[in-house]
């Protein structure tokens, strides 16, 4: 199928309009077409080549919603008309124990990225969603909530469950004190999300100016790091702190904020090496964790919670040919909260 997109021909190229063929449809696929796909930092970082050796051309995009258009004879999850989201991964082994876990993210042969990459018969360059149709296994897509709108779901599929995922696994929930740091793409949904199941959330943040945003989000409390005194003040507080931002800082000062065995879970990357010191680690019994994503069972489970809740990504929309421009914001940290590309302008 003929399918219209942008895409980066080269490293740190702009990202221009590029058309290509999408595979046939398999047994067991499915065609959706796209509404809106989200614009993630980390495809920033692959279409410029900051993250090792990529594959060009470039079409990102890993955060995909849209509606099922056609089926493949055997698929049995989706019926045409259904509304379906696509995440950061497409394909896995599908053997190992992670994958037969449902934790696919962590396949232990790797997960098959939506785009830098190739296919698992390691000749077809898999192409992602910025882009207006899409073929995907039934297997590797989720269901969207109907009550939900589209273009504020998009962002879930990669920022949502990014939060998500580490906040269940750490028992976020009532009588839990738990600190966002940073109030970004990654950051709102991790407010969002701890909010929603009970805990009491404060936001650490070096923008004072996002204070009224974050306590819009449900945030009961805001910290402003800005003023290094905060870190005396707020120390073994927290039982789980979630760490969204990429910025260099000083991981120790943040270790102290942790109560006894409280957890400081690594989500967003770092530019450099964390120094840390293993006393803040020693002084009471803290550790650091990290997370990566969902896998299919937890997304969908995720989907079902903001259905239930209308929790979604806050968003701002955009054209296609925006993307450069919406890339630059985006480094700039210039976004509330996340760019969504409408994918009938492609």
């Amino acid at each position: 199928m003929n399918t219209r997109s942008y895409a980066a021909l080269s490293a740190g190229a702009a990202l221009v309009p590029y058309e290509f063929d999408r595979r046939e449809l398999g047994p067991h696929d499915v065609a959706l077409d796209i509404a809106y796909a989200g614009i993630c930092h980390s495809d920033i970082h692959q279409a410029r080549e900051e993250w090792g050796p990529a594959v060009f051309p470039m079409v990102p995009g890993h955060e995909i919603a849209g509606t099922v258009t056609k089926i493949g004879s055997s698929v049995t999850k989706f019926k045409v008309g259904d509304l379906i989201g696509v995440g950061v991964f497409v394909d896995s082994c599908r053997t190992c124990e992670n994958c037969k876990a449902g934790l696919q993210q962590y396949c232990l042969e790797d997960m098959t990225g939506t785009y830098n990459g190739y296919e698992r018969d390691g000749k077809t360059i898999a192409m992602g969603g910025y882009a207006n149709y899409f073929v995907i296994n039934e297997d590797y897509a989720v269901h969207i909530p109907a009550n939900l709108p589209l273009d504020g779901v998009a962002p879930l599929l990669c920022a949502g469950i990014t939060l998500y995922s580490p906040i269940k696994h750490w028992n976020v929930g009532p009588g839990k004190k738990v600190a966002v740091m940073g109030l970004g793409g990654l950051g709102h949904m991790g407010v969002k999300f701890a909010v929603a199941m009970g805990a009491e959330v404060t936001v650490l943040s070096h923008s004072p100016a996002k204070e009224a945003d974050a306590r819009a989000m449900g945030a009961h409390h805001f910290v402003s790091t800005k003023d290094p005194k905060v870190f005396a003040e707020h120390q073994k507080e927290f039982d789980v702190i979630l760490n969204t931002i990429s910025a260099e800082i000083d991981i120790n000062e943040y270790l102290s904020l942790l109560k006894l065995h409280g957890t400081l879970v690594v989500i967003g990357l770092p530019g450099k090496p964390y120094a840390l010191q293993v006393g803040s680690l020693l002084n009471g019994r803290r550790s650091i964790g990290g997370s990566m994503i969902g896998g299919i069972p937890e997304l969908q489970e995720m989907l079902n919670f903001c259905g239930e809740h209308n929790i979604v990504s806050d968003v701002e929309v955009i054209k296609a040919d925006y993307i450069n421009q919406a890339y630059e914001r985006t480094v700039a940290s210039d976004v509330k909260y996340r760019f969504v590309i409408d994918a009938a302008s492609f």
